[in-house]
């Protein structure tokens, strides 16, 4: 069975969005980039909600964009190679190859991807992670926590949810940036 995993940038008081501005991820830093690129290269399908959809089909065309550094095409090239599904009631089509939509999310069906899946799963996004957190469909959290206290905005985790968790693995990078790798215990 393939894992569903969670993983976003999130400011060091827990906000995976900020209300105003930016969270100072540090994903531009190559280094950052390159291992988030090696760590998700695996994955073979994406679970998208529409605004999370909208910022990565980005990676449809990447590679099309002049002087691109080897790290971005890497990660572009494993992106388009992966399965894309996207939970939106407002989008009408998805653009680009290997990607469809779905009206709403349908734990039993995220069930049956994850128990027919030859590699690992991705839910994507703080709305639609939410809705698995709380269906119990997340196997694995990965935050790369951010130097930046933003005070307000959409929370990494739901309100409401008590998870116990083991850390796996960590990592700091030299810019500040954490990551950590949790799994549901």
């Amino acid at each position: 069975m393939a894992r569903l995993i969670y993983s976003m940038f999130t400011s060091l008081d827990g906000y995976a969005e900020a209300a105003e501005g930016s969270l100072g991820t540090g994903a531009e830093d190559p280094e950052v980039h390159s291992f988030v690129g090696d760590l998700f290269r695996p994955v073979g399908t994406y679970l998208y909600g529409r605004r999370m959809y909208e910022t990565m089909v980005y990676w449809e065309t990447a590679h099309t964009e002049p002087d691109q550094p080897p790290h971005i095409l890497q990660y572009a090239r494993d992106w388009q190679a992966a399965e894309k599904v996207v939970y939106s009631t407002t989008l009408d089509e998805v653009a680009g190859a290997r990607t469809r939509s779905e009206r709403t999310f349908d734990p039993d069906a995220v069930r049956r991807l994850k128990a027919e899946a030859e590699h690992d799963l991705t839910v994507d996004g703080p709305n639609l992670a939410a809705q698995a957190i709380a269906a119990g469909l997340v196997d694995e959290y990965h935050l790369f926590i951010t130097t930046s206290v933003v005070g307000g905005g959409k929370r990494f985790f739901p309100d409401g949810v008590r998870l116990d968790l083991e850390l796996v693995e960590e990592r700091a990078f030299a810019g500040g940036l954490v990551y950590a790798r949790y799994r549901t215990r």
